[in-house]
């Protein structure tokens, strides 16, 4: 997640915003930031009460082992029209690569930009 906060300018260079969520409290974020990653400069959400509510609408949540009731890791964009244009689960041990984030967004501007 620190990888994110430090490519900020990419994203907002390709009409992006970084976004985290999980189904930790806010406390727990405060907690992790302070004493783990250091603090980020984009927003990070709970999604703590109803329990996953927002994970669970985009099919996100983990049932199974090994850590049932959080969600999968995944980046997500969704476009101006507030569409998925692009979705890709990771392992929870795999860290997503930026480039690959970076050029999916770089496609979809393209995408955009071409008359339909």
């Amino acid at each position: 997640m620190p990888a994110y906060a430090v490519e900020c300018e990419q994203f907002a260079g390709l009409d992006a915003q970084v976004v985290g969520i999980s189904v930790d409290s806010v406390f727990s974020h405060i907690a992790w930031q302070k004493k783990d990653i250091g603090l980020l400069n984009y927003p990070l959400c709970s999604d703590f009460y109803p329990h996953a509510e927002v994970i669970q609408k985009y099919g996100l949540l983990r049932e199974g082992p090994p850590l049932p009731g959080i969600s999968e890791r995944t980046i997500v964009i969704v476009d101006k029209s507030g569409k998925i244009a692009w979705l890709q689960q990771y392992r929870l041990d795999q860290v997503p690569e930026i480039d690959e984030i970076l050029e999916a967004l770089r496609k979809i501007n393209a995408d955009a930009q071409t008359p339909a």
